[in-house]
């Protein structure tokens, strides 16, 4: 697939070693976003990209109809359900994001919400850490490229614990200028 192609809402693509979903909550014309998802996908072989500016994704109710009623599934029919299998799919998600306050913008923290259903009810204890038991037998690989003034030790602190919770690891959080320093970790 031509790399011009990435750069539609959702486009497709192949890797030997590992996969990388790319989830972009900020405006897929923006040259950052452009010359991010470039960097990124210059070195996978496959993956996806997944534009979030014209999906509607509502942000987390709390209700708990993923833990309870219909687990792993959300009870918010809105287009997060297609995200949500993504993450599933590959073994990498790095998410692109604005900032606000010096913390991901809102579009971002809805999607990072959203991710409850991967996770159970069911509480053990990892490390002298109380964590939620996995839904999946995966290990996520989580990365942020955050634009705006974003605190970097903050968010970098935020997605080691993110990832810990979903049983996964953290690429850590960079600004989007530094996208290249992600894609050597991916």
């Amino acid at each position: 697939m031509e790399r011009a192609r990435t750069l539609r809402i959702r486009s497709v693509w192949h890797m030997k070693n590992g996969s990388l979903l790319v989830v972009n909550t900020l405006p897929k014309n923006d040259p950052a976003v452009q010359a991010a998802i470039g960097a990124l996908t210059a070195k996978a072989e496959t993956g996806e990209v997944m534009h979030t500016e014209d999906m509607k994704i509502q942000p987390c109710v709390g209700c708990n109809f993923c833990w309870l009623k219909t687990p792993g599934v959300c009870a918010i029919r809105d287009d997060y359900e297609a995200l949500l299998r993504a993450l599933l799919r590959y073994d990498t998600a790095v998410l692109i994001a604005g900032t606000a306050l010096g913390f991901l913008d809102h579009r971002a923290k809805h999607i990072v919400d959203r991710t409850l259903p991967l996770a159970t009810m069911y509480t053990h204890v990892v490390d002298g850490q109380m964590r939620h038991i996995p839904r999946y037998d995966k290990r996520f690989r989580f990365g942020l490229l955050y634009a705006g003034a974003g605190e970097r030790e903050y968010l970098t602190y935020w997605m080691k614990r993110f990832a810990l919770n979903l049983g996964g690891n953290s690429l850590g959080a960079f600004p989007i200028e530094e996208a290249g320093e992600v894609s050597l970790c991916v």
